[in-house]
């Protein structure tokens, strides 16, 4: 029944309504896209990491250097092309070396994704909230109204309570289409880093 309410209170109030979830599994998700909230390295990645394989000190400082590059959203993938390219001659291609750049960039984007997702959550659920008192006060004003004697006061302080919230609401759901955008985007920057550096192993490396 809470969950048939939500539904309810969002299709009532707007843009949340009509972008519902494609995942009815959890009725505070408000995006389009399908909550995943963990991502999976070797859905990704081929290459097996041998804990074995360890990088000296310079190795690992180039390796990071370069996941920190590639983690940058405002830089494009294939701007970093000659990066990458360097980096493996250099490396010659070492496949563990390669792996270890994409564990990095992995681990960065998949962090920064969760915090987002999480974001979207505590969003949704004060959305939700604030639709919830927005349909209460309208319940209140609507019982006043139909009152023998209304208190024009109360209702007239409703209104102006309704209409600023209803603002407020309005204002944050011009946010929720970038907002729900973003985890798919840091997906598909991860996979185009991983066709870019994949395209550079050498299993003779």
């Amino acid at each position: 029944m809470k969950a048939l309410r939500i539904f309810a209170v969002l299709a009532v109030f707007g843009p949340l309504g009509t972008a519902q979830a494609a995942d009815f599994s959890d009725p505070t998700w408000p995006c389009i896209q399908r909550k995943v909230e963990r991502m999976s390295m070797g859905l990704m990645w081929p290459i097996m990491p041998d804990e074995n394989a360890t990088p000296d000190a310079a190795a690992q400082a180039d390796i990071t250097e370069l996941a920190e590059l590639l983690a940058l959203r405002r830089i494009e993938v294939a701007e970093l092309e000659d990066e990458v390219a360097g980096f493996a001659a250099t490396y010659k291609g070492d496949p563990q070396i390669l792996t270890r750049v994409f564990a990095e960039v992995f681990d960065t984007l998949a962090q920064r994704r969760s915090r987002i997702i999480s974001g979207i959550g505590e969003f949704s659920l004060s959305q939700i909230e604030l639709s919830e008192k927005i349909d209460s006060d309208r319940g209140e004003m609507d019982r006043l109204l139909a009152a023998e004697t209304p208190d024009f006061d109360r209702v007239d302080a409703l209104e102006e309570q309704i209409d600023w919230n209803q603002t407020i609401y309005t204002d944050r759901q011009q946010s929720i289409t970038y907002l729900c955008e973003t985890p798919t985007l840091l997906e598909k920057r991860l996979y185009a880093i991983a066709r870019l550096l994949q395209a550079q192993v050498r299993e003779d490396g």
